[in-house]
């Protein structure tokens, strides 16, 4: 079942439609920094791309789009994942791959181009249904976390195996071009959006890192250790870049019993 949004998954542990932020009160077109209760991290996009983060800033930014509650209006430019799919995109037969997803026009660095949308599940329904899977299934569950200053771990579960968009078409490459970013529009349950990490030719495939490590902080050893446990469960990686890992990420820590 297509649907271009989150949806709350069946086990109910979170809602992604649920608007729990309260909205800014800027009564003008665009919003602007220190004066948007939104943009209190600092501006989020210029000309819809996404801002990139500075090299000495130890941690990434959060971004919150301003929401359904804020007095600003549709065009403001702090409402750029809210707005969905602004480019063609193709599904297509890959030789190796199974099916991928192709932009047929030319996308800009820092463009968003999709999310990655499916169910949101509690951790306890995202195990389950990893440990009921064979070694023949394709798995579309995707684990994203998110180091906080505190030392806190917040984690996101969103499958679109059976309810989802076109990202789950999106394959893996260890040189991707496409970066994952959780953004808050609504409410804490993030938009796994995806935006360009270079400029994208026409009738190029895209692609993200399923791993996460792309331009990204290095992984914690725990995190190390189970992406790297036990390789008879991978799946080989068919990206054919030059930097290829041979075989697909994989995360064990949803099989822990611990």
């Amino acid at each position: 079942q297509y649907s271009p949004d989150n949806v709350a998954g069946a086990d109910g542990a979170n809602d992604p439609t649920e608007i729990t932020f309260p909205g800014c009160s800027c009564l003008t077109s665009s919003c602007v920094v220190h004066a948007c209760s939104c943009l209190c991290h600092g501006e989020n996009y210029n000309s819809l791309c996404l801002r990139p983060t500075d090299k000495e800033e130890e941690y990434a930014r959060p971004v919150f789009e301003c929401n359904a509650m804020c007095q600003c209006g549709e065009s403001c430019q702090n409402r750029v994942v809210q707005r969905g799919l602004q480019f063609r995109l193709e599904v297509f037969k890959t030789e190796k791959k199974g099916w991928g997803l192709r932009t047929l026009e030319f996308i800009a660095k820092g463009r968003f181009v999709c999310e990655y949308a499916g169910e949101v599940l509690g951790f306890d329904e995202a195990r389950r249904r990893m440990q009921a899977q064979t070694s023949k299934d394709s798995n579309y569950i995707i684990v994203v976390r998110e180091h906080l200053h505190s030392g806190q771990v917040m984690e996101t579960f969103v499958d679109p195996t059976y309810i989802g968009n076109i990202g789950r078409f999106l394959n893996h490459s260890c040189e991707p071009n496409l970066l994952m970013v959780p953004v808050r529009v609504d409410s804490m349950v993030p938009k796994l959006a995806l935006f360009a990490a270079a400029d994208i030719s026409a009738g190029e495939e895209l692609s993200y890192d399923y791993s996460g490590r792309f331009h990204n902080l290095s992984v914690t050893n725990r995190e190390q250790k189970s992406l790297e446990d036990d390789n008879s469960l991978r799946k080989p990686c068919y990206c054919g870049s030059r930097t290829c890992a041979s075989f697909l990420p994989w995360d064990s820590s949803l099989f822990s019993t611990a």
